[in-house]
């Protein structure tokens, strides 16, 4: 079997599909904003790497948030709520973890089916 990788650097890819399955792990990109400003531009960045892989958010499999300080934990789950379709909750788990960035508020690792043909 094939593996594929998306946006590889020396020392990480944005995404990886093997066996019909993608793994991803983002970041938000707006240091300065808050956590939900950030959980929201984190969520459309996994948007645009689960379509470069054939997937989506509707085949999500596995989420792993971490937060920076649980207190965010409210503010995240509105965005989060408000972007996983009805009916298509991956399983999942929220942990308070010190980020590599101190000013990450938000960091997510996620696995996805690929659509297949």
């Amino acid at each position: 079997m094939s593996i594929q990788r998306h946006g590889t650097t020396r020392r990480y890819s944005d995404s990886v599909v093997h066996g019909g399955t993608v793994y991803l792990v983002e970041v938000p990109a707006n240091l300065e904003a808050d956590a939900a400003a950030q959980t929201a531009n984190l969520l459309a960045s996994v948007e645009s790497l689960l379509a470069q892989a054939g997937s989506d958010k509707s085949r999500l499999l596995l989420a792993t948030i971490y937060l920076a300080d649980m207190a965010d934990y409210d503010a995240m789950n509105a965005v989060w709520d408000a972007w996983i379709p009805e009916g298509h909750a991956p399983t999942r788990a929220c942990l308070q973890a010190k980020l590599a960035n101190p000013k990450y508020r938000v960091e997510m690792v996620l696995t996805a089916a690929v659509a297949q043909d």
